[in-house]
Order: C-alpha cells, then structure tokens, then sequence
C-alpha cells in the first residue's frame, strides 16, 4: 500500500511540475494579457497541452508532453476545429469508395446549382474555415459514418453532430449527392443517421444570458447537443497525422500519399496562396500560434499545420509546428474562454484585445525555448 501511494505521489509530483513548467515557460514574456489569462485560467477556461519532438539518431521520435489544466470533462465549444477531422476522414473514404472517384472528380449536390470537389472543398476549409464547404464535406461523410470512424481509431471522447449555421445544421438525412464519372454518374446514397443526446459534463451551460431571436435570455447558455471535441483528442489526431508510425495501423488514417501531401500543403498555406484577397483574408488569419496578433504577411520559415475555431467567446488553434531549418518540431493545441460580459451569441468577445494575443505569444515562447533547447544540443 506504501508502495502504491509512494508511485502516485510521484506521478503527481511529476504531473505538477511539468505544468509549471509550461506556465513559466510561457510567463516569460510577462505580456500583461499573459500575466492576466495566466492569474486566472478558470475564468478564461485555459487548457493547454503541448509535445515536444525530438529525433534519435535513426530519426525516430520521442516526445515529452506538458498539460495545463486539460480535462475532457471541461466542456469548451470546439467551433471549425472539428473542420480537419472532417476533411482528413473525407479523403479517407474517397480512397475506400468507388475507384474512379478521386479528391478532383466534379460532383453536384441537392438544392445547389454549382458543382464542386472534394479537393475545393478541402481547399476552402483550410484557406478561410468556409462554413459551406465543411458542411458539404459533412454531407458526403453523415454525423454516424464521422464518429464511428474516429471511435475505431481510438480518437475519443469525440462528438461532430452537426452542420454549421443554416436551416440544417442537425438535420439527421443526408442530402443526395452525384459524382461524375467517365462513363455516367456515382450516386451517393441517401443515409438517415441517429439523434445526438445531450451532453452531461462540467462547464456544459455557461454565462448568465444569451441572445436568441434578436432578444436577450436570461440564464445560463446550454451547449449540450453541440459539437465535443475536446483537447486531448485534438492533439492526438494532430499526432496521427504526423507520427502514425508511433500507432498501430488499426489506429492510423488511411490515406494515400497524394491525398496525404495534399491535406497538409493546404493545412500550412496562407488564404493568398489559394487565391483570396490577402488585405481582407491577411496571412494569420487562419494561424494564432506565433502570428495571430499582426496582420503583417508573415516571413517565416516556420511552417504552422493546424486548425483554428472561434465561436461564443471562445478560441481554440490545433496545430503542428515545424522549423525545418533549425530541426524544431512540436505540437501544440490550446483553447480559452474570453467573454468578459457573459452573455453568449452577442458577438460581443475579447478576441483581439485577449485571446488571440494571448494565443500569439504562448506560440512565440515554446518557440523560443524549443529554439533555446536545440541550440544547447
């Protein structure tokens, strides 16, 4: 029994300090927004989980994780975070579907008179977070075939079950889509997928009031049928995606290298790059680790492969972060809550004056020490 309670007392000993060593990492920028989100993480509903990547001679890698308050019990809205899953499971099932179908085939979908791709798609995701192009991307994949697949590669708890804004956003059938082949056309087939139950955790109401229907609800906002993604298995999906050698093949995404490729060139490229305006779709808008807080066209070598979401006050960035020059490589998600007057769907939020700020800087510093770490070597 003295046994067991010594190994605990290490475990937590060890858990303890690892996260303050996060926080004094990240503290040293003594940033006032930093010094405030940092002196009070259960208000802003702080979660940060960070791994570190380091190479042995043969090039395998190794990681050391450091947490900071992470709890998937902690509810937080995960907004268009739940876009990447979508997008890489998307390819996926290309790849086990008719083989005639690639990202690149045209197909056409219920209700809209334009054609698309799969690849467009995915393109429009990544460059501006479009709200259509994820939902037709949801439409091809349906809320069961989604969560079953991230189930069956261990990615859970995890919860995508509905569409963004519109007059279906929990519609359970699927809308009829055809693929246009060389020789005729591949129709999709309709699917009718099961009613999400509310979720029941911590921090799953919040605030004091709420807008809805132009008027003012007093009460606590209630986020239980809204997506659930929580930061652990954002991270871990992060991880997959980049290290699957480290994972049994079962827990793997089956992609083929082009689709593979193609993904992550898109995950890293600024709006410009894909044709939008850079003055109103500027470099950062997509990337808050390092650059959010500027709208200067970023110069960097560094290459940020990630996905941002930001909806009810709250922001969250999921990305991996690589300097190739200076053999730098890590991991980092992170998600906080700044919503200083407490009423949700106002569209009243502290994003450029905390969160994103705040979000810049703690990227900058695990930069700079990650940076500091390799010089040392």
């Amino acid at each position: 029994m003295k046994k067991i309670n010594f190994l605990l007392l290490l475990i937590l000993s060890f858990s303890v300090t690892a996260q303050n060593k996060l926080v004094e990492m990240i503290s040293k920028s003594q940033d006032t927004v930093v010094e405030e989100v940092l002196s009070n993480p259960s208000k802003y509903e702080l979660q940060i989980l960070y791994t570190s990547v380091t190479r042995n001679e043969s090039g395998k890698p190794e990681f050391q994780e450091m947490t900071f308050r992470v709890a998937d019990s902690s509810y937080f809205y995960p907004a268009s975070t739940v876009k990447l899953p979508v997008a890489i499971l998307a390819l996926e099932k290309l790849k086990e579907m008719n083989s005639e179908l690639d990202r690149n085939t045209s197909y056409s979908i219920e209700g809209d008179s334009l054609k698309h791709s799969i690849a467009d798609d995915i393109r429009q995701v990544f460059a501006v977070s479009d709200n259509e192009a994820y939902n037709r991307l949801f439409e091809f994949l349906g809320q069961d075939y989604i969560n079953a697949k991230l189930e069956e590669k261990g990615l859970k708890p995890v919860r995508i079950s509905h569409r963004f804004a519109g007059d279906r956003s929990r519609d359970l059938i699927t809308q009829k889509m055809s693929f246009e082949l060389k020789n005729g056309k591949y129709e999709m087939p309709v699917t009718v997928n099961r009613e999400a139950r509310p979720l029941e955790m911590g921090f799953i109401t919040k605030g004091v009031g709420y807008m809805a229907n132009d008027s003012l609800h007093q009460g606590a906002f209630d986020f239980s049928l809204k997506n659930y993604f929580p930061l652990r298995t954002q991270h871990e999906l992060m991880k997959r995606l980049f290290f699957p050698e480290v994972y049994q093949e079962s827990e793997r995404f089956d992609l083929n290298k082009d689709d593979l490729a193609y993904l992550k060139e898109k995950m890293a490229a600024y709006p410009y790059k894909e044709g939008y305006d850079r003055a109103e779709y500027y470099d950062s808008f997509g990337k808050f680790f390092m650059f959010g807080d500027s709208e200067d066209p970023i110069n960097s070598k560094v290459k940020i492969y990630n996905k941002v979401g930001y909806a009810y006050g709250t922001l969250t960035d999921n990305a991996y972060i690589h300097d190739e020059e200076n053999k730098v490589e890590f991991i980092l998600t992170a998600t906080l809550l700044v919503n200083e007057n407490e009423i949700f769907n106002d569209g009243v939020y502290e994003y450029d004056q905390k969160g994103i700020p705040f979000i810049a800087e703690m990227g900058r510093q695990i930069y700079e020490y990650e940076l500091k770490k390799k010089a040392k070597e």
